[in-house]
């Protein structure tokens, strides 16, 4: 980060203390870095620390009449090379989504044409209140990226999410982001996971897929500078932080959150396991254990990969299947019917790799090339997988 400029903004919150620990960390790593803080963050931390670890006066006022003279918020927004929100109060958040520009943090956020990344802190409540989640929503849709919040205890006493990454990984973060990356601002949608399918309030049909695959390929776009959107099925993992995650159940709201996002996005991942088919009626109460045979009618549901491929305007589209036997030939046959750019192919229900493993294999097939990953821990797999997809989504154009 050896002469980069790199703005940190601070907003109100107990996680201020932390910023003084990044601001060192940036200093240490080679960044120039001027601090802007709120008014609200100067009941949590004094600009003079902050000052001291920087090397540079704090910026606290829009109508400064020193440096507004010679439009300072422009000369600010102007001079960043990224500006790094740490702590992003819930306010903050809201204010910037809503476009305000009432004080001089959101002032240069509207106006700087640098990265924006907010690294969000709050109590886990108004982390999960609708009315932060649209605003989060919102604002990763116009680009601005979301690192974080982690998972853990909170100054509060709860437990949850809505704690500021620690400095030592946002500075991991800021270093892959000021590098570039292969798949640098390109809008990603990924699906992940499988879907359930209620047959009554308190039994469904799904799958095995644990969801592994999908959020690793989730991170690893990320790492390479992609500003991903993740729907997710019903999984037990962590939201992978910087990345804007919406949670469906069934196949037709994953649907939904698809088609409500994909004209937004320059490529497509439908790593998920959607169920083929769902119960064709849907039991108001518990089915009870009476006759010694029972008959579920089913109803296909939606093909979400082929109905993207088939845009007018579709966008780079990988696929994959999921085989039991003969997984190359029948993921080709796939790739063809269903128009898809790309499919990769991996052998389920086998003695190694696959659904809730940890490990697995793919063959990666598009027109005219196939590649075979060999078998390896899913996060190292869709490293390589990236890399792979750059060369062919580059070729494409």
């Amino acid at each position: 980060m050896n002469g980069k400029r790199v703005l940190v903004g601070v907003t109100g919150g107990i996680a201020a203390y932390k910023s003084v620990e990044l601001v060192r960390l940036l200093r240490r790593a080679g960044a120039e870095v001027q601090v802007v803080v709120t008014r609200a963050a100067t009941e949590f931390i004094t600009p003079m620390t902050l000052q001291a670890i920087s090397g540079r006066v704090v910026r606290q006022q829009l109508f400064d009449p020193v440096n507004e003279a010679a439009m300072g918020h422009i000369e600010l927004a102007r001079w960043a090379d990224l500006v790094l929100v740490a702590p992003a109060s819930a306010d903050f958040m809201a204010r910037l989504a809503a476009g305000m520009a009432d004080d001089l943090l959101t002032t240069l956020s509207l106006a700087t044409e640098a990265p924006l990344v907010l690294a969000p802190a709050m109590n886990r409540a108004m982390w999960r209140n609708p009315a932060t989640r649209e605003n989060v929503a919102r604002l990763i849709r116009r680009g601005i990226r979301m690192w974080g919040p982690a998972v853990g205890d909170q100054a509060c006493g709860e437990q949850g999410p809505g704690r500021m990454l620690e400095p030592a990984q946002l500075i991991d973060q800021v270093q892959r982001l000021l590098a570039g990356g292969l798949f640098s601002d390109v809008q990603l949608l990924i699906t992940a996971g499988p879907t359930r399918e209620a047959i009554d309030p308190v039994r469904f049909l799904s799958n095995r897929s644990s969801g592994k695959m999908g959020y690793a390929l989730a991170r690893s776009f990320a790492a390479q500078g992609a500003l991903v959107t993740l729907v997710s099925g019903p999984v037990s993992l962590q939201e992978p932080p910087g990345i804007n995650c919406v949670q469906v159940e069934t196949a037709l709201q994953m649907r939904a959150a698809v088609m409500e996002r994909v004209a937004a996005c320059n490529i497509f991942v439908a790593c998920a396991a959607v169920a083929d088919y769902r119960p064709l009626e849907v039991m108001a109460r518990k089915i009870k254990k009476q006759a010694q045979r029972l008959r579920i009618e089913l109803i296909r549901n939606p093909d979400i990969l082929a109905e993207v491929a088939a845009m007018d305007v579709a966008p780079f589209t990988l696929g994959f299947a999921a085989e039991t036997e003969r997984p190359v030939e029948q993921a080709e046959q796939k790739r063809i019917s269903k128009g898809v750019d790309a499919i990769a192919a991996n052998l389920v229900a086998a003695a190694e790799g696959g659904f809730e493993r940890d490990e697995n294999a793919l063959t990666l097939l598009w027109e005219g090339g196939r590649k075979q990953l060999p078998m390896m821990e899913k996060g190292l797999l869709a490293d390589e997988l990236v890399k792979q997809m750059a060369e062919i989504y580059a070729k494409k154009g």
